[in-house]
């Protein structure tokens, strides 16, 4: 299981910063929805980092155009909406193939029937999200495990929302590709060492 760090609703300085602190250890590491809309993916080019980029630029329409803008400016991961069309999708993940990236479905608020018709895509990694308005998953462990038994087809799972240090242990034994962390190791007091612990309990 790798880990995935987001870096949200911070300066371009601050967010630089932190990818020093995290970059050793995590697997990923998110630019996050709030960064791309305040700056944009091309100033967010000026971004260095050790460990592969992905942003969070949750796209919904206009496929072909964001993917393409997102692959161009540095980023190996992007993130498109479940609830998209599936023309938007298609798209996504044909522009993700041609460029040898990442693609990742976000199933904020998709009920059952609409990840159905949309859970043919194999390469993608599908990511379980509990919205920040909505607040922390309480039982991450039995979400992948639901997930799992009403979407057996669905090979790549990542799961997102108020994940915490004392959860990865057990949610590394469900065997999903990506756990996604963000103020539990960003907003901690020593973001290295609370990185470095956190990637110490999937491993």
């Amino acid at each position: 299981m790798k880990l995935q760090v987001a870096i949200d609703r911070v300066d371009m300085q601050r967010a630089q910063r932190l990818i020093h602190e995290v970059e050793h250890d995590a697997d990923l590491i998110e630019i996050g929805t709030s960064l791309t809309k305040e700056f944009g993916l091309v100033e967010l080019q000026r971004l260095k980092s050790q460990a592969p980029l992905l942003g969070d630029i949750k796209t919904c329409d206009e496929g072909a155009y964001e993917f393409k803008l997102g692959f161009a400016s540095g980023f190996q991961y992007l993130t498109v909406m479940g609830s998209s069309s599936m023309g938007t999708l298609e798209t996504c993940a044909k522009i993700t193939a041609e460029q040898h990236g990442g693609m990742m479905i976000d199933l904020l608020e998709c009920d059952d029937a609409r990840i159905s018709r949309i859970s043919g895509f194999s390469e993608a990694i599908y990511c379980l999200h509990m919205s920040k308005d909505s607040g922390s998953m309480d039982d991450p462990v039995g979400q992948i495990r639901s997930f799992r038994q009403r979407f057996p087809q669905i090979a790549h799972i990542a799961i997102a929302g108020g994940i915490k240090q004392h959860q990865l242990q057990a949610i590394s034994k469900e065997g999903i590709d990506i756990v996604i962390m963000g103020s539990a190791i960003t907003g901690a007091d020593d973001i290295q060492q609370t990185c470095h612990q956190c990637k110490g309990e999937i491993q």
